[in-house]
């Protein structure tokens, strides 16, 4: 029957990538570091009941119904450590260590979105910095 059995069911648990790299199917997750969960199993989309309170609030604000742009983000592992992939700046935002890592999948992804929103809209951001240094406005 389809969709009985996923290739994300042969991952033991959220640390085997980091620590099995031969686990890595695609040139893509070997180069990520990390599986790629929804070209394993397509019902990776958010679960809404796992929003954080941030989360919400964001989205209250935004006027959004849903995820949308952060569907695709999902917790994965640079060097050992947690952390989520932020594709604007083509580089790794790490979970500080005195945060808690969920071990539900569901509320890492969620936790993954948080980080990333809260990150662009930082001080921290080397865009921000950018558009300081070069904006026409």
């Amino acid at each position: 029957m389809a969709g009985t059995k996923h290739k994300s069911s042969e991952l033991k648990d959220i640390h085997q990538s980091s620590e099995d790299p031969e686990s890595l199917k695609s040139d893509r997750e070997h180069e990520i570091g990390q599986h790629i969960g929804y070209r394993y199993d397509v019902n990776l989309l958010p679960d809404y009941d796992r929003l954080t309170p941030f989360l919400k609030h964001y989205m209250e604000i935004m006027g959004w119904d849903d995820l949308n742009w952060l569907e695709d983000v999902h917790m994965g592992f640079e060097d050992g450590h947690a952390a989520v992939f932020d594709r604007n700046i083509n580089g790794w935002i790490r979970v500080p260590d005195a945060i808690k890592v969920p071990e539900n999948e569901q509320e890492r992804h969620m936790l993954a979105r948080e980080m990333l929103v809260k990150f662009q809209m930082s001080n921290r951001n080397p865009l921000i910095a950018l558009n300081k240094a070069y904006g026409k406005f």
